[in-house]
């Protein structure tokens, strides 16, 4: 490669940390990634067209899961960290990350719309020797059917005139064990060149790098991790609600299947998924399965499955209250948690929200406490509001539904002042009253403990 060639000149900067890096989306992937490459001592630029959130973050106030109040401040005074809303800055970057959503529509089809909007703003402001890397999560071939597809058209080339890669984001909100640092980074490049910059990028910013032959191949990757979690949480959805048939309590039967210390892999039950990966993904990988006249059997009745969750949670309320002779309608239920995940705020996709709607739907006069999302907003455009989770006012309601078990409620509390527990997590399972209904038990357990 030339001494002056764009290789040569981006890898020096780099390497010398002098050069300047974008982050485009300033959410739970682009903060903490922007936090990273800024204490490596790169300049940082997180870009995002939410004005309000750029004013915050520049005065220090806007904080999110997965970055330390302390790391923000440091790089924001030392101002190794510039948020803004300008993509103008695009012009004076030598790389860019793009880390902005990718929605499902209502019809299960990717919404590549940001993807797009970030492209159109990266022609205005195109340059050579840039480095351009997607890390949000899409189906295989969006970094070239909407990247390089673009940039070919404008005249520049992948692998000479700028450099092109896809590297999934992995982020796990409230991991208190995993973080943006410490998760393996996959790297799949259009060229090996492509891939090496990616590598001086991320060397030292992220801990471990995993360098793979293609862009697809690191699309799909991530695909495949968040679809295997989708088809075996609908397994495992499926087994409890067998188990309830069976007489068997789920739980017990999980806990015993996992003191197998080889070829078993524990996974829970629960209300339904949430989260913008572990319902999307699949769904991405499923549309472009059919694009090539193929069906995924698995992937679709994993959805079937896991949709089905809040139905079946509803359905064991419904029996709950009707064996303590009353009915959902006009019935006081207090849901505990919204948040699709213990500990916490993220409400994306949450099947908490599935069923307080359909519980208002039915009539029932519905509150809900989460001490991490304190607020909503309904599907009718208004503001929920998370109450105070007052024990001695429990008995005021007929029916309690945890959905989400943060780590802050004192379960043995919740239960000696309840008068109906539905448990959808066995967030309860070292007490052992009769108020108590999980899922996964049979009906004449739950019968018996609704008495």
């Amino acid at each position: 490669m030339e001494k002056n060639s764009p290789y040569s000149n981006l890898k020096e900067k780099l390497i010398s940390l002098k050069a300047k890096v974008g982050v485009i989306g300033l959410g739970y992937v682009g903060m903490p990634l922007a936090i990273e490459l800024s204490k490596k001592g790169y300049q940082v630029y997180g870009i995002d067209i939410n004005v309000e959130k750029i004013s915050r973050l520049k005065n220090m106030d806007f904080y999110i899961s997965g970055v330390n109040k302390e790391d923000l401040h440091e790089v924001i005074n030392s101002k190794k960290f510039i948020p803004t809303n300008d993509f103008s800055v695009i012009s004076s970057l030598d790389s860019i990350n793009i880390c902005v959503p990718t929605p499902l529509t209502k019809d299960d089809i990717p919404d590549m719309s940001y993807i797009n909007s970030v492209v159109e703003e990266i022609k205005q402001y195109m340059h050579k020797e840039l480095l351009i890397i997607l890390e949000s999560t899409t189906y295989p071939g969006t970094t070239e059917e909407l990247i390089e597809y673009e940039l070919t058209k404008k005249g520049y080339k992948a692998g000479e005139d700028y450099f092109l890669c896809f590297s999934p984001e992995r982020v796990d909100p409230g991991n208190g064990k995993y973080n943006t640092k410490n998760i393996p980074k996959v790297i799949g490049g259009k060229t090996q060149l492509c891939t090496e910059i990616a590598t001086l990028l991320y060397k030292d910013a992220i801990q471990s790098l995993v360098t793979v032959s293609s862009p697809k191949i690191a699309e799909m990757s991530k695909l495949l991790e968040n679809t295997f979690r989708s088809v075996n949480i609908a397994f495992i959805n499926e087994m409890a609600m067998l188990c309830e048939k069976l007489e068997i309590n789920i739980w017990e039967v999980i806990k015993a299947a996992s003191t197998k210390p080889f070829g078993f892999m524990p996974f829970s039950p629960g209300p339904g998924i949430g989260g913008h990966c572990i319902p999307l993904d699949p769904m991405y990988l499923s549309w472009k399965a059919r694009e090539l006249n193929f069906y995924s059997r698995f992937i679709e009745l994993a959805h079937e499955i896991n949709h089905y969750m809040p139905e079946y949670v509803l359905n064991k309320v419904e029996i709950a209250l009707n064996n303590v002779n009353k009915s959902v309608r006009n019935s006081k239920i207090l849901l505990l948690g919204m948040a699709y995940k213990p500990n916490i705020d993220d409400l994306r996709e949450s099947p908490s929200l599935s069923i307080y709607h359909t519980l208002k739907e039915m009539g029932a006069l519905v509150e809900y406490n989460d001490p991490y999302a304190t607020q909503f907003t309904d599907n009718e455009g208004n503001i929920v509001h998370s109450i105070e989770l007052d024990h001695q006012n429990l008995r005021n309601f007929d029916c309690i539904i945890l959905l989400t078990n943060h780590n802050v409620y004192n379960y043995q509390e919740i239960s000696e002042n309840s008068n109906l527990i539905i448990d959808t997590r066995n967030a309860f399972k070292n007490i052992d009253t009769p108020n108590i209904v999980r899922i996964g038990d049979s009906p004449q357990v739950a019968e018996l403990h609704s008495a």
